[in-house]
């Protein structure tokens, strides 16, 4: 084999040599002048840094590979099959790391598209936190009882996001039972009062907190309680309205129902 290669390199012609010379250092400064068009661009789009370092190394191996070619070619060897080996390797590659480029192309869509930021309160990938870290393939959240998350990043590119601290103020839904035998206006006032008593819920004309019979049940009424404040003091203000709503109910004689059964003896 080696006396092979040998005989190759004495019988191919100096003026082959040099032309391969030369084209390879045309293919070595066709690479850099488009690596430098492609860095101007990035520049003037102001892509994420981690994104750009992802799209440089990809445009630069393609382009040594096309020019591995291109060098293969020119000295005479078949590179069809080749490229056709490359081609099935690289099918290959990709079936053994779909999970980690998905993770990655998530990352990257994120990352481009910014749905959310560090520090933002969001629902994503089935959980909910505060973002910490944003990473090429997790994404780190805070949840409110202290844990922290790694969600993959393809599970957050194929979920809904939604992003609560990008809004100013938001919204609290609470929904309350009580009995039939209580008079529905008398809960709503009772309901109303509470809200409107609560330092942190706004009260303007545009943000009036609204309490409204959402069903009629087998066991009860279902009240639905809906009420505005800043983003920042939602929890505050929920967790504050479900722990007063039991005592007051109890304070006005509202009862909270149940399901249950009344057996009569004859």
């Amino acid at each position: 084999m080696g006396s092979r290669v040998l005989d190759f390199i004495k019988n191919f012609p100096v003026e082959k040599v040099i032309s391969l010379v030369l084209l390879i250092a045309v293919c070595l400064v066709a690479v850099k002048l488009i690596l430098a068009v492609f860095d101007r661009f990035v520049r003037k789009a102001k892509l994420d840094l981690l994104i750009t370092k992802i799209l440089r190394i990809a445009v630069k191996t393609l382009l040594l590979f096309v020019s591995l070619i291109i060098v293969l070619g020119s000295m005479g060897i078949t590179v069809s099959s080749l490229v056709a080996a490359l081609s099935v390797v690289g099918v290959a590659v990709s079936l053994a790391v779909q999970g980690f480029l998905s993770n990655v192309f998530g990352g990257i869509q994120i990352i481009s598209n910014k749905p959310f930021q560090i520090g933002d309160f969001v629902d994503a990938g089935g959980e909910s936190g505060i973002v910490r870290e944003v990473g090429l393939f997790y994404t780190k959240l805070d949840t409110p009882d202290k844990k922290l998350i790694q969600i993959p990043n393809s599970a957050i590119a194929n979920s809904n996001i939604t992003n609560y601290t990008c809004a100013v103020n938001r919204r609290v839904d609470i929904t309350v039972s009580a009995s039939y035998d209580d008079d529905i206006e008398k809960v709503k006032a009772v309901l109303l009062e509470l809200l409107e008593k609560h330092p942190l819920i706004y009260t303007q004309e545009e943000m009036k907190p609204v309490v409204h019979v959402s069903q009629y049940g087998a066991n009860d009424i279902t009240y639905v309680v809906r009420a505005w404040c800043s983003s920042a003091d939602y929890w505050t203000v929920y967790f504050d309205v479900m722990d007063a709503i039991k005592p007051t109910f109890d304070k006005n004689g509202i009862t909270i129902s149940y399901p249950h059964v009344n057996v009569h003896m004859v």
